[in-house]
């Protein structure tokens, strides 16, 4: 089966290109440079809002995509972010659903429920997705899940999955989560202490690969091996957190990002305060997803150590 990858030179790209490519063909499609790419991976150098992209689809030989080309850089102006993962990624469906692929895997994250005060314990793929209303800047990857929803009921004789994991984290991983827990003196809020789900980037690419099993169709929430207070992960990490009122860390984030001297916005502290945990029972039950990583070994990825069993993986 050929399996196109939108956004493969990505770090969850590469990941999951090395995993798929021993058994299935693999065509690659960014807009960036993938160094150190397996010799048998074909890579196309492509924006996926041109119309070229459209060729890959006319010769006929992509059976299933893999959808991860999203792009979450909060300095990048709202129009670029619109512009790249809204309309390309109707573009990209559009194609798949003119020239009959049969499979459609959509990268979307537990971010889209978004940390809220009244949010439940563990949060369902039912649960509505209110992410964007406390966090602007969130708004392109729930119109982007929205809209592959839509694409899934209207192409009911294509297998369309959507995957939402948790935070992902590990030695390659550069996002939010990985550059905070980095931090030796992060920032807590005063007197909250909320949940986290972490999952190692490999146990990540590897759900996405489980995505793509025959008459695997629907949305799944992706866990990693467990939930601790954001303290424990912090402690294991031997990090010494700052704990700041909400009120004045709100608005003193806020400067220090507009001024280039935090590598987050403020929005980001929601994360922080509220609760967004989420049962990832349906992906264990139909995908078979079970994380391959411990807990420890995922909290202690974004320092940068490999367990022995994957060092020698290509």
């Amino acid at each position: 089966m050929s399996v196109l990858i939108t956004g493969i030179s990505g770090n969850l790209g590469r990941a999951l290109a090395k995993q798929l490519h021993r058994t299935e063909k693999v065509i690659g499609l960014d807009r960036r440079p993938f160094p150190g790419a397996p010799k048998d991976l074909e890579v196309h150098h492509l924006d996926i809002r041109k119309r070229r992209v459209e060729d890959l689809f006319r010769r006929g030989e992509v059976k299933a995509i893999i959808h991860m080309a999203i792009i979450h850089d909060p300095r990048l102006s709202q129009h670029e972010h619109h512009s790249f993962n809204v309309l390309g990624t109707k573009a990209v469906l559009q194609f798949a659903a003119k020239y009959g692929v049969a499979k459609v895997v959509v990268l979307s994250s537990t971010s889209v429920y978004g940390p809220q005060p009244e949010n439940d314990n563990f949060l369902t793929e039912e649960s509505p997705l209110l992410g964007s209303q406390r966090f602007p800047d969130i708004r392109d990857l729930v119109e982007v899940d929205m809209y592959a929803q839509q694409y899934m009921w209207k192409q009911p004789s294509l297998e369309t999955v959507i995957v939402r994991p948790v935070h992902i984290v590990g030695p390659t991983v550069r996002n939010a989560p990985g550059t905070y827990l980095r931090l030796q003196r992060p920032w807590t809020l005063a007197g909250f202490d909320p949940m986290v789900q972490l999952i190692h980037e490999e146990d990540a690419a590897r759900a996405l690969a489980l995505a793509l099993k025959p008459g695997v169709r629907g949305i799944y929430n992706v866990v990693g091996p467990g939930e601790l207070p954001l303290s424990a992960v912090l402690r294991e990490l031997g990090r010494t957190p700052i704990p700041v009122p909400h009120l004045i860390a709100r608005p003193l984030l806020g400067k220090l990002f507009q001024y280039r001297l935090a590598g987050f916005p403020s929005a980001e502290l929601d994360h922080l305060q509220f609760l967004c945990t989420v049962d990832g029972s349906r992906a264990e039950k139909e995908l078979g997803f079970r994380p391959s990583y411990t807990l420890r070994e995922t909290i202690r990825s974004v320092l940068g150590e490999v367990p022995p069993r994957v060092q020698g993986a290509a």
